[in-house]
């Protein structure tokens, strides 16, 4: 089992090395090209149809409901351990690194959108779109798509199941003192609810959860800030000197390049907010939308949230605090340094919001797995897969993961590769798309 865990790893490494990182970021500033900027230059428009009603049109869910949807999947533990791990690994600069992914994964997930719906069908169960769909009838090749719902599937029972529920497992064993078992039992129960109620149901969840657990988090972050006013303009200093020039060693810090700070920041942001690994285009299909660039717009505001906001409130959190200069561990560095300010209340606050964030990444994978499943093996299939999606909850709370995140990571990797030939091979189409929209404004 070792020798596999070792070789999951070392693939693991080579999948998400310097090319994959590239490749991700330089789509996004393709796209970003192609789009004349249009994430910088439309984003108060893309807020605005967040509320917008295309009552008649083909979909499911409403534009709100689809975005809170695909961050639910988004925003989890990532927000918090894997700001840390950048900061930790690759200095305050990686946080800079983490913005410009942020910044140009706007433009990836705007496409992916577009391309999601305009390539999506109706099935059985409701709208079905994603990567494989507009891979096998827009750039035809089904046999790509196929290789992405596998990848797909393996992944959600992976980062979006077992890890989520052994991490909000752990930290309410070392907070709370709860077994680890009696966590996997809730959890497992609380999925089991939502999700057999299918798409209808997340988003109605999803809808409810999402904004109040990102406020819940975003407003304790604000209020640790304020007490730390002061230190604010030191943190961002941090930030933009070291993002061009080495990291000082300092304290329990032992320092960091300027490359360690792009490598860590560019991971961690991709793994963030997932623009380009071709997961959120699966939850935009389903939006009640007359028109792709509508959704693609507010699936666009995703990012944006993700990253520039709910990000950097853990980044400025950790620079304003001391912890990460002593040697704290990424695990527990974002809970240290709320309990710098707030005492034993700000680590229940990061244990709090670890569990929320990680379910409704539960919550927001399973519909991915489940429209993978569907594309491989048809709609019966659906209800087998979300018993087995369910019933991992409980494996995952309870079970040691190396292997199985080393096993997601591949299999997120492996979902870039394939989304990304598919948005390149289609940009004209994007292109075109946006083009047309933006001039039936005008009119």
């Amino acid at each position: 089992m070792q020798a596999l865990e070792e070789i999951m790893a070392m693939l693991s490494g080579i999948v998400w090395g310097p090319p994959m990182l590239t490749l991700l970021v330089g789509t996004g500033l393709y796209l970003t090209l192609i789009l004349k900027g249009l994430q910088f230059r439309v984003l108060p428009h893309a807020f605005k149809l967040i509320w917008a009603k295309d009552h008649g049109s083909d979909g499911d869910i409403s534009h709100f409901a689809a975005l809170m949807t695909a961050l639910a999947a988004t925003v989890g533990i990532g927000n918090i351990v894997g700001v840390a791990t950048a900061i930790t690994l690759g200095g305050p600069g990686a946080v800079f690194w983490m913005w410009m992914t942020g910044l140009v994964g706007m433009a990836t997930k705007y496409s992916e959108a577009v391309l999601a719906i305009k390539y999506r069908e109706k099935g059985e169960h409701g709208m079905r779109g994603g990567p494989m769909y507009y891979l096998a009838k827009g750039v035809g090749l089904p046999w790509l798509g196929t290789l992405f719902a596998i990848f797909t599937a393996c992944a959600a029972f992976g980062i979006g199941n077992m890890t989520q529920a052994n991490a909000t497992a752990k930290i309410f064993e070392a907070t709370f003192q709860i077994p680890t078992q009696a966590t996997g039992i809730v959890l497992t129960l609380l999925t089991g609810l939502v999700i057999l109620g299918g798409i209808k149901t997340i988003g109605k969840f999803t809808s409810f959860l999402v904004p109040i657990m990102i406020s819940i988090y975003v407003g304790c972050s604000l209020w640790v800030l304020a007490l730390n006013f002061s230190e604010i303009p030191h943190a961002f200093g941090l930030i933009f000197g070291a993002a061009f020039s080495p990291s000082a060693a300092t304290g329990g810090f032992l320092g960091a390049t300027v490359a360690a700070a792009m490598r860590y920041g560019i991971a961690r942001g991709v793994f963030s907010n997932e623009s380009g690994l071709g997961s959120a285009p699966i939850a935009a299909a389903a939006a009640r939308t007359n028109d792709p660039v509508k959704q693609a717009l507010v699936s666009m505001t995703q990012t944006f949230i993700d990253t520039l906001v709910v990000c950097t409130m853990t980044a400025l959190v950790i620079l304003t605090a001391a912890s990460w200069t002593q040697g704290v561990g990424a695990a527990s560095l974002t809970s240290a340094s709320m309990a710098e300010t707030l005492g034993n209340s700000g680590s229940v606050i990061v244990a709090v919001a670890t569990a929320l964030f990680a379910y409704s990444t539960l919550i927001g994978w399973n519909y991915y797995g489940e429209k993978a499943i569907e594309y491989l093996f048809g709609a019966r299939a659906i209800k087998i897969y979300r018993v087995f999606f369910t019933v991992a909850v409980m494996v995952g709370a309870v079970v040691s993961l190396e292997f199985v995140w080393n096993f997601s990571d591949l299999m997120n990797g492996m979902m870039a590769i394939p989304n990304l030939i598919g948005l390149l091979w289609l940009s004209p189409i994007i292109k075109q798309e946006t083009e047309r929209y933006f001039l039936s404004l005008k009119k």
